[in-house]
């Protein structure tokens, strides 16, 4: 029973501090930015310019205006604790861009489909 009880208040303790370390992208310190991974002075300095302006609506409003913040640092943010106006980052459908071609494969595809060349010989099968 003492086992069950003190796991029970470590599971509470451990999912405290999870809370405890949310920050507000609109709130942060300059310290607490650059104590998340990922996150420079630079990054930090351009956070904190474009927060002076005006508080960041959303995730939305926080990577069009921050250089350097883009859906993969935000992503990433996100997941260390830091929300904007509450709010987590989601990746949106409409935000995924579709894998660029490789143009060598659709050479290679194009002269797969081309018919073969009646003139050409070809060699006998070996058995």
């Amino acid at each position: 029973m003492l086992k069950k009880i003190t796991g029970a208040l470590l599971a509470f303790g451990f999912a405290s501090l999870t809370w405890a370390q949310q920050i507000d992208l609109n709130k942060a310190t300059e310290v607490e930015l650059d104590a998340l991974k990922g996150v420079g002075p630079v990054l930090t300095k351009a956070v904190m310019d474009e927060r002076k302006k005006a508080p960041f609506k959303n995730w939305e409003d926080a990577t069009s205006r921050v250089k350097g913040l883009g859906p993969q640092k935000a992503s990433s943010l996100s997941e260390q604790g830091v929300r904007v106006q509450g709010s987590a980052y989601n990746v949106k459908a409409a935000e995924t861009k579709p894998a660029a071609k490789d143009a060598s494969a659709d050479k290679a595809a194009a002269k797969a489909a081309k018919p073969a060349d009646a003139t050409a010989k070809t060699a006998p099968a070996k058995n």
